[in-house]
C-alpha cells in the first residue's frame, strides 16, 4: 500500500545551513534592533527564543528522553540579554542534525519520524523569515530551502481528507509557483500524496498560488485581501473548505502530536 505521507522529505542536509543563517542574520543586529517588533506583540528577540525553545525541547524530548510541561519559554526568555540568547542559540547549532542522523527516519510509525524532522524544519524555516523581515534583512528564499517547507506543509493534506469519500482515482491538484506540483489520489483506504502534475482532465478539486503567498498563508502572516487574491481554490465545495483550512497554520495542526 502507498504510504499516505509520500515520499520522504530530505531535510537533513539543509538543518545546519538553516541554522547556521540565521545565527548569521543575528550575529549583525545592534543590542537595540532585538527590541524591533516581528509577529504581533512578538519582537525580533522573542522570535529567536522561540526557535532555542523548539530546539531545546525536540533534543530533551527525543535526545534525553524527559516530557515535561513548564511556563510560558518566550516569556522567561525576555529575561535573557541578546548577548546571551546568541550564546545559547550558537551552542545549539548541529545538536539537532547530531541526533537526527543517528536515528532512521523511515521507522515505521503513525506518521515517520522525517516528517517530524521535516515539519521542525519548516517551522524554524518561517521563524527565521520573520526575523529577517523584522530586521530588514535578505530572506533565505533559495528554492532549496524553501521547497521542502511547501512540500511538508501540503503532506498534511492526505490526513485532512480522510473524511472526504471519493472514488479511487480522483485527485486533487496542488501547483505552487517557484515549487512545483503535488497530486492528491483517492483510493479505497484514503487519500495519498505525491510530487507531479496530475494525470486527470478535471480534478475534484485545485489549489494555486506562488512559494511567497503559500508560506505566508500557511503560517497564518498573509493578510485576508492578499490571501484571496494570491490563493486561488475551485473545484468540490467540501475539498476546497479543507483546502482552505491550510491557511493560518492549519498545516501543522494536523500531523500527529510531536
Amino acid at each position: 500500500m502507498t504510504a499516505p505521507w509520500g515520499p520522504p522529505i530530505d531535510v537533513l542536509p539543509l538543518l545546519v545551513r538553516e541554522e547556521q543563517a540565521l545565527i548569521g542574520v543575528l550575529s549583525d543586529l545592534r543590542t537595540p534592533e532585538w527590541a524591533r517588533p516581528a509577529l504581533g506583540e512578538w519582537t525580533v528577540h522573542d522570535l529567536a527564543a522561540h526557535v532555542l525553545g523548539l530546539k531545546l525541547r525536540r533534543l530533551s524530548r527525543d535526545r534525553d528522553g524527559h516530557f515535561a510541561d513548564g511556563t510560558s519559554w518566550v516569556s522567561a526568555c525576555r529575561q535573557l540579554s541578546p548577548e546571551v540568547l546568541f550564546a545559547m542559540l550558537v551552542d545549539s547549532t548541529t545538536q539537532l542534525t547530531e541526533l537526527w542522523k543517528h536515528r532512521d527516519l523511515d521507522e515505521p510509525a503513525a506518521a515517520p519520524l522525517w516528517l517530524t524532522v521535516a515539519r521542525d524544519y519548516a517551522e524554524q524555516w518561517v521563524l527565521q523569515q520573520q526575523i529577517r523581515e523584522a530586521a530588514a534583512a535578505p530572506l533565505l528564499d533559495d528554492p532549496e530551502f524553501r521547497t521542502p517547507v511547501v512540500d511538508t506543509f501540503l503532506r498534511s493534506l492526505p490526513q485532512a481528507l480522510r473524511a472526504v469519500t471519493a472514488r479511487a482515482g480522483r485527485q486533487v491538484t496542488c501547483s505552487v509557483e517557484g515549487a512545483g506540483r503535488w497530486t492528491l489520489r483517492a483510493t479505497a483506504v484514503g487519500w495519498t500524496i505525491d510530487r507531479g502534475a496530475a494525470r486527470s482532465r478535471s480534478p475534484l478539486a485545485s489549489l494555486a498560488t506562488d512559494a511567497d503567498a503559500f508560506w505566508r498563508w500557511c503560517s497564518g502572516t498573509l493578510p485576508a485581501a492578499e490571501a484571496s487574491a494570491r490563493v486561488q481554490v475551485s473545484g468540490d465545495p467540501a475539498v476546497c473548505e479543507i483546502l482552505r483550512g491550510l491557511g493560518g497554520r492549519g498545516c501543522l495542526s494536523r500531523f500527529s502530536p510531536r
